[in-house]
């Protein structure tokens, strides 16, 4: 087995230890490899070992690297802030994009989102406890965003994405987590007659994947701990 796959051996036996403490099925968390800054060949290493979902940050970076992989059926999911210029890029090729905190981007990715394709699958980012440096709309206007993007007609909701700032230990990771959860049991009770697929809490890291399992989360975006320190772009 090589590095990569090694590694993602140890990302997935601390995911199914995380479950466990929660009292949690493993199934129920989908581990997002991140592979920003990484070539085709580290994702083809780590599609051996079985990983599909890859999450990407570079636009034009991705593009490239998924034409190079189009021999694989991959998963891809922009996880990095989407300018207007770069909307037709994220609605063309990903598969999922998370980071949907203003109307006007999901309005563009869903008018250049090709008839051919899949409905894209968004996550509406949050700035769960307001970071200064964080993107993400507000916690009390999550719900209100939530239901605009659902009326966009290329576009389905999944459910939300945080990225909180860096907390001192294990107790204050799974508080601020905890308060990502409750925002989207809240929006999925008021929402969930009218949106079928809301079911994704994208939140939690390498530092901090098992704090955010034991909140809720149902996908953790993982990039250090498989590949290793990022290079430069």
């Amino acid at each position: 087995m090589t590095m990569i796959g090694d590694n993602l051996q140890r990302v997935r036996a601390r995911i199914a230890a995380a479950c466990r403490a929660a009292g949690r099925d493993a199934q129920t968390v989908t581990l997002l490899a991140v592979s920003k800054t990484w070539g085709v060949d580290a994702v083809r290493e780590a599609f051996a070992a079985g990983q599909i979902a890859f999450g990407e940050n570079y636009l034009q970076e991705a593009v490239d690297k998924m034409a190079a992989l189009r021999d694989l059926p991959l998963q891809w999911h922009c996880i990095g802030p989407i300018q207007s210029n770069k909307t037709r890029l994220v609605a063309g090729h990903f598969d999922w994009a998370h980071t949907i905190d203003r109307l006007k981007i999901a309005q563009r990715l869903s008018e250049q989102r090709p008839p051919e394709l899949e409905p894209l699958q968004v996550c509406i980012q949050v700035n769960i406890d307001g970071g200064p440096t964080k993107s993400g709309v507000a916690p009390q206007a999550a719900l209100a965003l939530v239901r605009e993007v659902a009326e966009l007609p290329h576009l389905q909701v999944r459910g939300l994405m945080t990225i909180p700032e860096p907390a001192p230990d294990f107790a204050a990771q799974v508080a601020v987590h905890a308060r990502a959860r409750t925002l989207f049991e809240q929006i999925a009770a008021v929402v969930g007659p009218e949106l079928d697929h809301f079911d994704t809490l994208s939140m939690g890291m390498t530092a901090d994947l098992e704090a955010a399992i034991q909140a809720g989360s149902t996908m953790v975006r993982v990039g250090t701990a498989i590949f290793g320190i990022r290079p430069r772009p």
